[in-house]
C-alpha cells in the first residue's frame, strides 16, 4: 500500500453552502423526511446552482479513481455481470451529522462497526466514538491523541493515528499508522493491550481482525505494510504465529470454520491460505491492481475481494481456479465489502459516492444501489442484520446513515427514479 495522497474530489469544494448556523438537528434527516423530499445527507439542491442530476453526472465523469499498476480494463469489462438495480433491500431510515467519521490514509476504509442495530463505533479524529441510533447519543469510547497508557510498565505509545479498526466480542482493536495495534475491552476502563506490532520503517496497520480459531478461542489478526500477518491471543495478546508474504498485507478475512483465510495487499493476485501455517492452498487471479478488501459468505465456501480495479471478484474455495462472478463499480475502488450474518445480502462499498447491496440468493443479479456523494469511511451489517450504517467522511456533509432490513419482499423496476437516492 502506497503512502502518497490518493485523487479525489472532495465534496465540500463543489457543494459549500454555508451550513454553519444549521444545527445538527436541522441538517439530519428522517425516512419520514425523505419521503416528503428532502435530501437523504441534507443537501440543499435548490439553494445550489445545480441540480442532483447535474452533480451526479459530473462526478461519474470526474472522479479520478486511484491505481497503481494502471492496466487496461477493456477485457474486464466483459467479465462483468450487470445486475438489475431496482432492489429495496435495506429501507433508508435516518442521517445524522451529530457523529462523523474520518479516515487516516484514502485506501484504508474499515472504520465503522455495528455490535448490534442500538451500538455503532466508529472513528472520529484520534477517537473511537460509540453511536447509539436509538438515544441518538454518542460517546468516547477510546481516546488515542497520546499518550495512550498500557497496562502493565510497558512504554507508552504517543498519539496514534487510527488506520483500521475492529469491534466484536466486547473488544475494541484499533491499528494506527506507525503499526501500532490497542486493544480495549468494552465494559473495562483503560486499555488491555498498546503497543507497535512492528518498528519497520513502512509498518502502517491495514487491517484487524478479531476471530474465532479453528480450536474456539479468539484471536486477534493483524494486517501489515512489512508484508506480515501475525496472529494475537485475545487473553495475553502474546503473538501466536507470524506469516510473512512478498508484498504488504492490505487485508486479511479468515473463514467462518477459522480453517483458511484470504490474504490480498500489494499484489494483483491474492491468496487462500491456511490459517494455522500461512502455507498457500492457491492464488487468486484476476484483478488487475492492489485489492483492500475481502469477507466470507457465513456458509465457509464463498468469498469476496475487492480491488482498485474497481471489481468485486466472488470465489468458491472449492474450485479456486477462477473467480464464479464479477461484480463493478460505478467510479472507484472497492474498499469495504461486508455479508449479513445469515448470507442473504453482500454490501460492497466504493471509495466514494456508492453502497451495492447484492442478493445472494439471487445469484448476485439482483442489486440495490445507495447512491450518495461523499467518501466513504466504512459499512456495517448489524449482526441480526436487521440494520446496515454507511459512513461518510467530509468536512460538511460527513455523517452516518442508517438503513433498515426490508422485509416486504419487494422489488421495483431498475427504471424508478427514486431508486437513485432515496433506497
Amino acid at each position: 500500500m502506497l503512502q502518497a495522497a490518493g485523487e479525489r474530489v472532495p465534496l465540500e469544494s463543489d457543494l459549500d453552502d454555508d451550513l454553519d448556523n444549521e444545527t445538527s438537528n436541522s441538517t439530519d434527516t428522517t425516512a419520514a423526511e425523505a419521503r416528503r423530499g428532502k435530501d437523504i445527507q441534507g443537501i440543499p439542491w435548490s439553494r445550489l446552482q445545480f441540480t442532483r442530476e447535474r452533480y451526479r453526472e459530473q462526478r461519474l465523469q470526474q472522479y479520478k479513481n486511484y491505481e497503481n499498476l494502471n492496466q487496461p480494463h477493456d477485457d474486464l469489462e466483459k467479465e462483468c455481470k450487470t445486475p438489475s438495480k431496482g432492489g429495496t433491500f435495506y429501507e433508508f431510515r435516518n442521517n445524522t451529522r451529530s457523529v462523523k467519521a474520518t479516515y487516516v490514509h484514502f485506501q484504508l476504509r474499515n472504520l465503522v462497526w455495528a455490535t448490534s442495530k442500538h451500538d455503532v463505533y466508529l472513528m472520529h479524529d484520534f477517537a473511537v466514538m460509540h453511536w447509539s441510533p436509538l438515544t441518538r447519543r454518542s460517546s468516547e469510547v477510546l481516546n488515542v491523541r497520546g499518550p495512550v497508557i498500557p497496562p502493565s510498565e510497558a512504554v507508552p505509545l504517543g498519539r496514534v493515528q487510527i488506520s483500521t479498526m475492529c469491534v466484536k466480542n466486547n473488544l475494541l482493536v484499533a491499528g494506527g499508522f506507525q503499526g501500532e495495534m490497542v486493544c480495549k475491552f468494552l465494559d473495562r476502563p483503560g486499555v488491555a493491550y498498546c503497543s507497535k506490532v512492528t518498528h519497520d520503517d513502512n509498518a502502517i496497520t491495514n487491517a484487524v481482525e478479531i476471530y474465532k480459531s479453528a480450536s474456539g478461542a479468539t484471536h486477534i489478526m493483524s494486517s501489515n505494510n512489512d508484508a506480515a500477518v501475525r496472529v494475537f491471543d485475545c487473553e495475553n495478546f502474546a503473538v501466536l504465529s507470524k506469516f510473512d508474504f512478498n508484498w504488504p498485507v492490505n487485508h486479511t478475512s479468515v473463514s467462518p470454520d477459522g480453517k483458511q483465510v484470504i490474504v490480498v495487499g500489494d499484489n494483483a493476485d491474492g491468496i487462500l491460505a491456511d490459517s494455522q501455517t500461512g502455507k498457500t492452498i492457491g492464488k487468486l487471479i484476476g484483478h488487475l491492481d492492489y485489492s483492500f478488501a475481502s469477507a466470507w459468505h457465513p456458509d465457509g465456501h464463498i468469498f469476496a475481494t475487492g480491488n482498485q480495479d474497481t471489481m468485486c471478484r466472488l470465489w468458491d474455495a472449492r474450485m479456486l481456479g477462477k473467480s464464479f462472478a464479477v461484480l463493478k463499480g460505478r467510479i472507484g475502488a472497492i474498499r469495504s465489502i461486508r455479508f449479513t450474518s445469515d448470507g442473504r445480502f453482500m454490501a460492497i462499498a466504493e471509495q466514494a459516492d456508492f453502497v451495492h447491496i447484492f442478493d445472494t440468493q439471487q445469484d448476485y443479479n439482483q442489486c440495490q444501489e445507495i447512491d450518495i456523494f461523499g467518501e466513504i469511511a466504512g459499512i456495517s451489517f448489524s449482526p441480526d442484520t436487521e440494520a446496515l450504517f454507511v459512513a461518510v467522511s467530509d468536512r460538511t456533509y460527513g455523517s452516518l446513515l442508517e438503513f433498515n432490513r426490508s422485509h416486504a419482499n419487494t422489488y421495483r423496476s431498475a427504471s424508478c427514479e427514486s431508486d437513485r437516492h432515496f433506497p
